[in-house]
This record gives structure tokens, C-alpha cells and sequence, in this order.
């Protein structure tokens, strides 16, 4: 990352100039671009556009709201400090109008299939991120690695429906109780949600429905008795898989 903090990031991403379009993303179901923001430095800082126009009309999320999914998915890794999602902003003025931008992390071709017997600590907090925010599309391909073996986790517009939605590729946590260590991270995004600046932020990008059930959502892991759900059929994996 060219920032030296995320929120040095986000100013950047929603106001430096120049905002160029490098190329079409391939594989995306939804307009996806390379841009490159600047000036910043000889190259510029890269960014992956996703305009609310570019979005394929879906019958179960309302259109023109995906890009909105991506940045409250971002907001609420922040206050939970888990997963690593890369900064993410809504931006206004860009080439084909208001959308998500986010910084673009260089990859270098590993994701969860085939690394899901290691990094263990990771991959249960993305999973835990998924059931919470009842994402809809966790592909082994939204799961990237740095040069420096970070895991990155992206593509979050399919999620926080009021209705269950849950479709994934990492099942490994199916039957497992709540980590003791993660408890205090999610009693901190309830009550962020509740009293505090995330509740606002939410209100601003989600449904009023779709924040009681994230509510909902984050008090339901908390009950001693709950489990990481197990799959209900094939249709809980994503197709294709990666």
C-alpha cells in the first residue's frame, strides 16, 4: 500500500484527481475497472472501480446498491479489526459516476483453495465475517495474498440481505463455538452499531431492515449456544468455486 494508514488511504481514494481508467477486469458479473488515481508518485496509486451503473440487475438485491455492500462490508473489518479488507470508499466524482472504489492489492495468485490447511487464525475470521455480514459470494478467489503473505479478502457486494443468504467455500469451522478471543471483537461492533459512529455509517449505506438483522446477526454469534453453521445443501457453495 503507497498510504501509511487506512484512513490516509480513503482520503485518497475519494478526492486525489486524475482519475484514469487503465482497463476492464475480467471475470467480474458486474463492471469492474482498474484505474489509477493522481498524481501520486511516477506510477499513481491503483484502484478498483466499481460503479452502481456497471451493476447486473439481481432479483434478491436491490440495484444500484452493490457498491454500497462493498463499503459498509470495509467499515464494519474496521471496527471489528478482522478480516483484512483493503480500503474501500464511496467515491462521486469518477468516469461512470458514483460507485465503490478500492485500493488494488497486488496478488500473487494463491487464495483459500489450496492454502486452507494453513493460516488457520485467518480463515476462521473470515469465515466468522461472512456468517455476520451473511455474505452471499465467498469464492476461493476473493481470498488474495501479498508478497508479504498477507491475506486480503474482497468482493463484498452480495451481502448483509435480510434473508439468509450464506454461500461459501470455507466450511472448514462447521459445528465450532465462538473463539473466546474473538467475543470481545464482536461485542465491539454491536455496540459501535448500537451507540456509536458505525451505526450512522451503516444507516448511510444499508436498509433500515438490513441493519436490525446485521444487529441481529452480531448478538446471535454472541449466545453461548451458537455454532458456525454447516451447509444446507449444494447450493451453499459458490459456483465456480474460485
Amino acid at each position: 500500500m503507497h498510504a501509511q494508514s487506512s484512513e490516509d488511504a480513503e482520503r485518497e481514494l475519494r478526492d486525489l484527481p486524475h482519475f484514469k481508467i487503465l482497463g476492464l477486469l475480467h471475470g467480474a458479473s458486474n463492471y469492474t475497472f482498474l484505474a489509477r488515481l493522481g498524481p501520486y508518485g511516477s506510477a499513481g496509486l491503483r484502484a478498483v472501480y466499481k460503479p452502481a451503473r456497471g451493476e447486473s440487475p439481481l432479483w434478491d438485491f436491490e440495484a444500484g446498491t452493490l457498491y454500497q455492500r462493498e463499503v459498509a462490508a470495509y467499515e464494519l473489518s474496521k471496527v471489528l479489526g478482522w478480516p483484512r479488507i483493503p480500503p474501500t470508499v464511496v467515491r462521486r466524482k469518477a468516469p461512470h459516476g458514483v460507485g465503490a472504489v478500492q485500493l488494488f492489492i497486488a496478488a500473487d495468485g494463491r487464495h483459500f483453495l489450496g492454502a486452507n490447511k494453513s493460516y488457520a487464525d485467518t480463515w476462521i475470521r473470515v469465515s466468522l465475517f461472512d456468517v455476520i455480514t451473511n455474505n452471499a459470494d465467498r469464492k476461493s478467489g476473493h481470498c488474495l495474498f501479498d508478497a508479504q503473505d498477507n491475506v486480503w479478502v474482497i468482493d463484498h457486494g452480495l451481502t448483509f440481505h435480510v434473508d439468509h443468504k450464506l454461500r461459501t467455500v470455507i466450511w472448514d469451522f462447521a459445528g465450532h463455538p465462538l473463539p473466546p478471543d474473538l467475543c470481545g471483537d464482536v461485542e465491539r461492533g454491536l455496540i459501535d452499531l448500537e451507540r456509536g459512529s458505525l451505526g450512522k455509517t451503516m444507516k448511510g449505506l444499508l436498509s433500515a431492515g438490513e441493519v436490525r438483522v446485521l444487529n441481529r446477526r452480531l448478538r446471535g454469534v454472541l449466545d453461548p449456544r451458537w455454532r458456525f453453521p454447516e451447509p444446507s445443501s449444494a447450493w451453499s457453495i459458490p459456483w465456480p468455486p474460485v
